[in-house]
């Protein structure tokens, strides 16, 4: 009874989302457009405009809606970089951990009691080494975001782990959006924001701890081998 009502609950709250075109709100443009107005407001409650914006993405992120890009965007057009990265990295971090909780309490078990042996080795391999495969994932922009969440909430990851790593490896990323947002007026699009060379960058920022970790495994074997 407890999973169904959650379950109507988020339906719901992803219909009235769209029903009420609130989509239409974390548009660039809209954002653009109303830049001026929301520095005021900030300028007049910056407590009250930050905790609002924090809760928002929170949201935003534990429902897998879209507009957190725009929103990351729209956080360093409003509140610079430094303060925009803080609520950012703390909002996106818990909207992710509600997400994979979510995932876990309403999928897990009946994800791993019909496919468990098939999952065996993937299991296993999360166990060793999930954390190093998450920040992976975190760091690589191009992987989607809600789908890492609900993939990892099924996996035998703890959810201590699955928060710092993920926050440690969206890092990068945000302080990247939040700084292009500093500089809202003057962006057309999201496109032009991650160059090929950048995600790159990250790709080999987020593979290196695993390589690292592989091949220090591979020579503890080696050492271990007799006359290796």
């Amino acid at each position: 009874m407890k999973k169904l009502i959650i379950v109507v609950v988020i339906i719901g709250a992803v219909f009235g989302y769209f029903a009420f075109d609130l989509n239409q709100l974390l548009t660039l443009e809209n954002i653009k457009a109303n830049q001026v107005q929301f520095q005021q407001w900030r300028d007049g409650s910056p407590v009250l405009v930050s905790l609002l914006f924090f809760s928002a993405y929170v949201v935003v992120t534990a429902l897998s809606l879209p507009g957190a890009a725009i929103m990351t965007l729209a956080a360093g057009g409003l509140f610079g970089l430094v303060w925009g990265v803080v609520l950012v990295s703390f909002a996106s971090t818990i909207g992710a951990t509600l997400a994979f909780i979510v995932s876990r309490y309403l999928l897990r078990d009946s994800v791993q009691k019909r496919f468990g042996d098939r999952l065996e080795p993937i299991n296993l391999g999360i166990e060793r080494e999930g954390a190093f495969y998450l920040f992976t994932l975190r760091l690589v922009p191009i992987f989607p975001f809600f789908l890492i969440n609900i993939l990892m909430g099924l996996a035998p990851i703890k959810t201590v782990t699955f928060a710092w790593v993920s926050q440690l490896g969206m890092l990068a990323g945000t302080v990247v959006y939040v700084n292009a947002g500093t500089q809202l007026a003057k962006i057309e699009g999201l496109g032009g924001i991650l160059s090929p060379r950048l995600l790159l960058s990250f790709v080999l920022l987020g593979v290196f701890p695993l390589l690292a970790k592989k091949l220090t495994d591979w020579l503890k074997r080696k050492r271990a081998t007799p006359g290796g």
